[in-house]
């Protein structure tokens, strides 16, 4: 028997903003992260907004930083900051659109390019079983540095929710997928119900052609 299922990015889709700048703001007024910082998270997610990022660079930059740290240490600080900056941030669409989906008997699914630390604390949260995101090297219980490929991006996400959907017999012509970027237009072609969250003004351009749904989930 196949399942349906309901994947959901994350950022600005789930949350309303980019959890990657909420991490470093947070870091900065822990006194663990300077302006410059701040500057180049909000430079590249300036040009992830235009389509102009370099996600594989950015990616490993993000992995470099992490090499040699306890990756159980991590994950209970990210926990740590999820409750204290992500939270707020869940809207209550969001969280009505999981439950609706999952009383339909569809399977919800977190599919984002962040890591699976910073999702895992949201999925928790809602109740999401399944947790598609990009990986990051680990050897010894530390990180080594690395990430793993495909990036969970762009036809690298398509590429993972398909490995997924084979593994838990799940039909993507069946299925939904929620997002606010273009970048994941693979995917948004891929499913039988894409649907368009907040989206970036390219997207948004392109789901009135198509006539897709477009919601704002604020």
């Amino acid at each position: 028997m196949t399942i349906r299922a309901a994947f959901f990015d994350m950022d600005k889709t789930l949350v309303r903003v980019n959890t990657g700048g909420l991490y470093v703001r947070w870091r900065y007024r822990r006194g663990e992260s300077g302006l410059r910082d701040l500057a180049r998270v909000s430079w590249w997610s300036l040009q992830y907004t235009f389509g102009l990022v370099d996600a594989d660079a950015v990616s490993s930059f993000a992995a470099r930083t992490l090499e040699g740290r306890v990756e159980a240490d991590f994950a209970e600080e990210c926990r740590h900051w999820y409750r204290a900056m992500v939270r707020e941030h869940l809207t209550d669409l969001a969280r009505a659109e999981v439950q609706r989906r999952r009383a339909e008997g569809m399977v919800p699914v977190v599919l984002t390019g962040s890591s699976p630390y910073a999702a895992r604390p949201l999925a928790e949260e809602l109740g999401i079983p399944h947790v598609i995101s990009n990986e990051l090297g680990v050897a010894g219980g530390r990180f080594t540095g690395q990430v793993v490929r495909p990036l969970c991006i762009g036809r690298g996400k398509l590429e993972r929710a398909e490995r997924w959907a084979a593994e838990h017999g799940a039909d993507l012509d069946r299925s939904a997928f929620y997002t606010d970027s273009l970048s994941d237009l693979p995917m948004l072609e891929r499913v039988g119900e894409p649907r368009v969250v907040n989206p970036d003004p390219r997207l948004s351009r392109l789901a009135r052609r198509r006539g897709w749904p477009i919601e704002q989930w604020r």
